[in-house]
C-alpha cells in the first residue's frame, strides 16, 4: 500500500504559465448547453461565434478533390505556395495592400496565427495595447507570452470605441504591441477610415510598436465596405494582419487562418511553427484556396441573412426591459448592457454578476449566452445571432418570461 505521506499532487506540476490563462468561457458555456441537451432540454444556443450554415459546396468539392488527389503529405510550414498567392492576390484587389509569398503565413485558424505572432515578439514585462471589449482570447495570449496587457476602456454609447489620445497616452517604452480587431468581436464595432487614419498617425510617431489587427469579420459588414488600417503607408514596417476563412465562408472545422507581415515577423512565425504544429492540413488548405480565390456567391448570401437576423435581434433586444445596447456594424453579435439585474432577486434567485445571470437564463430560460467579463466588461452578456430567426425569436420569448 503506497504511504500516504509521499502522496505527490501531480496537480502541482503544472507550468506557471499554463495557471496564468483561463479555459475559452465560449467553448465553456457550450460544453454546459451540450451536458443540459444530453439530458433531452431544449437548449438554445447563442454563445458560440460560429455560423449555422455549412461550408459551401464548390469550396468542400475542393477539399474532396484534394483527397483523391492525395493531399496527404507534409505541407510546406508556411502553406503552400499557391494559397499564399492567392492570398497576396486577395489582399491586392479587396485591400489594394501590396505582399509578396514571403510575407504570408498560413496556421490553423486565425487564432493560431495571431498567437504565433505574440509569442515571436512578446517578451515577459512587454506591453501590450488592448481595447475594452476585447476578444476574450487576447488577453489569455498575452499573458501566457508573459506580456502585460495595457487595457483602453470604451463606452456603450460611443459604439465601444476607443479614441486615438487614449492609445498616445497608453504608450510607453515597454509597449510592444497594439492589438485590435474590427468588426469587433464581441461588439460588431466598425472603425471608419478616417478613425483608422488617427491611430495610425499615433503609430507613426512610435515606431517601436507594432499593430496587430484581427480582420476575421471583414466580409461580416452591413452598412460600409471593410477599411483595413493597413491602407497606411507610414506604418506598413509595424503591421500585421490576421485573417482567416472561418467566419466568411463558415469554414470554422477546417481551421485555416494567414497573417500577412514583415518578412522578419513572417520567418520568425514559420520558425515557431515549424516546432509546434508544422504546416496546417493539406486538404483544409486546398479548400481554404477555393475559398478565397472562388466565387464568393456564397459569403454574401450569408452575410444578406445575418444582416436581416441583426435587425431582427436588435428589435427583440429592445423588447427585453432594461436591456440596454447598440446597434453594431459587423460581426454577428449584440453586446447588451444587462447590469440593471444585478444584486436583484428573480425567482428566488440572487444576480450578483454577469456570471450569475449567464447561469440562470441558461438554467432557466435555456439559453446559452456569454458573460461580459471574460471580454474585460463585467456589466454585459454577448449574444450571438449564428441562429435560425425562429430560434431567436423563441429565445427572447424564453428570456423575457424569466426576468419578470
Amino acid at each position: 500500500m503506497q504511504n500516504n505521506s509521499n502522496h505527490i499532487n501531480y496537480s502541482e506540476f503544472l507550468s506557471s504559465r499554463i495557471n496564468r490563462i483561463t479555459e475559452s468561457q465560449t467553448i465553456a458555456m457550450t460544453v454546459k448547453s451540450r451536458e443540459l441537451a444530453k439530458k433531452g432540454i431544449d437548449v438554445i444556443n447563442l454563445s458560440l461565434g460560429e455560423l449555422d450554415f455549412n461550408t459551401p459546396n464548390h469550396i468542400k468539392n475542393a477539399g474532396k478533390i484534394a483527397i483523391d488527389n492525395n493531399f496527404s503529405h507534409y505541407p510546406p510550414v508556411a502553406g503552400f505556395e499557391d494559397l499564399k498567392q492567392a492570398i497576396v492576390d486577395k489582399f491586392k484587389a479587396e485591400n489594394n495592400l501590396t505582399f509578396n509569398t514571403n510575407q504570408i503565413v498560413v496556421s490553423n485558424g486565425a487564432k493560431h496565427s495571431i498567437m504565433n505572432v505574440i509569442l515571436s515578439i512578446i517578451n515577459k514585462g512587454d506591453e501590450v495595447i488592448l481595447p475594452v471589449p476585447y476578444w476574450l482570447s487576447y488577453i489569455d495570449m498575452i499573458r501566457f507570452a508573459g506580456g502585460v496587457p495595457i487595457l483602453l476602456n470604451s463606452e456603450l454609447k460611443n459604439d465601444f470605441k476607443i479614441l486615438p489620445e487614449q492609445i498616445e497616452k497608453a504608450i510607453t517604452n515597454k509597449t510592444k504591441l497594439f492589438l485590435f480587431s474590427s468588426p469587433s468581436n464581441p461588439t460588431g464595432t466598425v472603425y471608419s477610415k478616417e478613425e483608422l487614419k488617427n491611430f495610425a498617425t499615433v503609430f507613426a510617431k512610435n515606431k517601436h510598436v507594432m499593430v496587430l489587427s484581427d480582420e476575421i469579420y471583414e466580409h461580416v459588414l452591413y452598412e460600409s465596405k471593410h477599411e483595413t488600417i493597413g491602407q497606411f503607408d507610414e506604418i506598413m514596417e509595424q503591421l500585421i494582419i490576421a485573417n482567416g476563412v472561418s467566419k466568411a465562408f463558415a469554414m470554422t472545422g477546417w481551421r485555416i487562418g494567414y497573417i500577412a507581415a514583415p518578412e522578419w515577423l513572417a520567418k520568425a512565425c514559420v520558425k515557431l511553427q515549424s516546432q509546434f504544429t508544422s504546416g496546417a492540413c493539406a486538404v483544409s488548405q486546398k479548400a481554404a484556396l477555393e475559398a478565397i480565390s472562388g466565387n464568393k456567391t456564397e459569403t454574401i448570401n450569408m452575410r444578406n441573412i445575418l444582416h436581416k437576423r441583426r435587425d431582427l435581434m436588435y428589435n427583440l433586444i429592445k423588447n427585453v426591459p432594461n436591456f440596454k445596447t447598440n446597434i453594431p456594424k459587423g460581426a454577428f453579435y449584440f453586446f447588451v448592457d444587462v447590469s440593471y439585474y444585478f444584486g436583484k432577486t428573480i425567482r428566488n434567485q440572487k444576480i450578483n454578476s454577469d456570471f450569475d445571470f449567464c447561469m440562470y437564463l441558461l438554467n432557466n430560460a435555456n439559453v446559452a449566452l456569454v458573460a461580459g467579463s471574460p471580454f474585460g466588461a463585467p456589466n454585459f452578456l454577448r449574444f450571438s445571432y449564428a441562429a435560425p430567426e425562429d430560434k431567436l425569436i423563441e429565445a427572447f420569448n424564453r428570456i423575457i418570461e424569466n426576468v419578470k
